[in-house]
């Protein structure tokens, strides 16, 4: 087993959600460094920032005992992108965010892993409030936000003026 983190393994009717392996280093750096989803928000980073953001994941899962999962298809067998709750230092509370890898998008697998997080969260966890920081401009995150029950409160991330602040149901829906 490579298991670099105390994730369990959640399983939705077409995905596989697990704790990061050493084998996800690569297409997570491709992503990071390339996806266009990352250079349409100016947000992609060097080999070597996306090595440590790596590890950050890791360390994550260490310190709250959650994290982002690396979401697989199940039929493929490939990783398609990272879905998880993270709360760093300065953030006001725990966001369940997600992360499609180029040519995984428009396929519904946000959604689905998202729900699969949110559930273990409420029952697994005991939370009973998520948020998900999204930028003004991210129309698709923002649907995916909505198709989970969440909804904006009109207020601005303190850590990220640019993301509008969704707060999410805990009652299962």
């Amino acid at each position: 087993m490579n298991n670099l983190t105390t994730a369990p393994v959640l399983k939705t009717e077409r995905l596989l959600l697990r704790g990061p392996e050493r084998g996800d280093l690569p297409e997570f750096t491709r992503f990071m460094t390339s996806a266009p989803s990352m250079q349409s928000q100016g947000e992609t980073v060097t080999a070597e920032q996306a090595w440590f953001g790596f590890l950050t994941g890791i360390g994550h899962w260490r310190w709250h005992g959650f994290g982002f999962f690396t979401v697989v298809d199940q039929k493929t067998g490939q990783p398609v992108g990272r879905v998880g709750l993270i709360k760093h230092s300065n953030w006001p509370g725990i966001e369940l965010a997600w992360h499609l890898f180029e040519g995984a998008e428009g396929k519904g697998f946000a959604t689905e892993a998202a729900l699969a997080v949110k559930t273990w969260a409420r029952e697994e966890l005991g939370l009973d409030q998520l948020y998900s920081y999204i930028d003004c401009d991210n129309a698709r995150s923002k649907a995916v936000a909505k198709r989970l029950g969440a909804v904006t409160d009109g207020t601005r991330a303190p850590h990220e003026p640019e993301a509008e602040v969704w707060v999410h149901a805990m009652d299962g829906g």
